[in-house]
């Protein structure tokens, strides 16, 4: 990816987990979050993620891992997107005001 795709340049820090990068695990559930306009990116397990499992790596190196993620450059700061398997079509909405960042339920 050398040109811009997101607004945020690629080479933006953003939060993942160590099964997307370690394990190879497919990618159901992204977040652009409002109160500080990260980008979140997370797998398919039902458990929270935690700050163990955490890893920060590029925006650059998820897309390029992930090229369906090109979908989402248009969501907006709060809002969120998820999918039901990695050939799945990307569902979105804007995140609950609760603030819940997990998938809608």
């Amino acid at each position: 990816m050398t040109e811009r795709i997101f607004r945020d340049p690629p080479d933006t820090a953003v939060l993942t987990t160590r099964s997307l990068i370690r394990d190879g695990a497919w990618i159901a559930y992204v977040s652009h979050d409002a109160d500080d306009g990260g980008w979140q990116f997370h797998d398919g397990s039902s458990e929270r993620p935690s700050v163990e499992e955490a890893a920060v790596v590029s925006l650059r190196s998820v897309v390029l891992r992930d090229g369906s993620l090109t979908a989402l450059v248009d969501r907006p700061e709060g809002w969120r997107a998820w999918r039901d398997g990695p050939d799945a079509p990307w569902q979105r909405s804007k995140i609950p005001s609760g603030g819940q960042t997990g998938p809608a339920d």
